[in-house]
């Protein structure tokens, strides 16, 4: 069962159409797959839903590298607003760290059964 599903219905549906088609010795894998998958899009989703700052992102902007910060100057505040790195930048200046977010959407159990999965280092 996905334990955290995709706010998305099409997407939603679409998960629960492959998993019904889906080899049974790798159901669990793709279960644990998708709602990891689908609390990290909650988590970054979040962040653009609490409105990001240009402020936020000339904070974040400093804390790159270069060439990456001038190439992220370069595309400007609305580009960048959906960038992962810049979204979960927002989420953790405001005390919010994926890692917590996403345990608690999808419960200790299954959050441990993915990280213990081979490959499922999450991000």
């Amino acid at each position: 069962m996905i334990t955290v599903p995709h706010p998305v219905p099409e997407r939603n549906a679409s998960q629960k159409r492959y998993l019904e088609n889906c080899p049974p010795d790798q159901r669990r894998q793709h279960e644990l797959m998708f709602s990891y998958g689908n609390a990290t899009y909650r988590y970054h989703n979040g962040a653009r839903k609490s409105g990001p700052t240009e402020q936020d992102w000339a904070e974040w902007l400093e804390g790159l590298a270069e060439p990456m910060r001038t190439a992220s100057r370069g595309m400007g505040f609305d580009t960048c607003k959906t960038i992962l790195s810049f979204t979960r930048y927002v989420m953790e200046k405001n005390d919010v760290g994926m890692d917590e977010y996403v345990r608690r959407l999808m419960g200790e159990a299954d959050h441990a059964e993915y990280h213990a999965m081979p490959g499922g280092g999450g991000l």
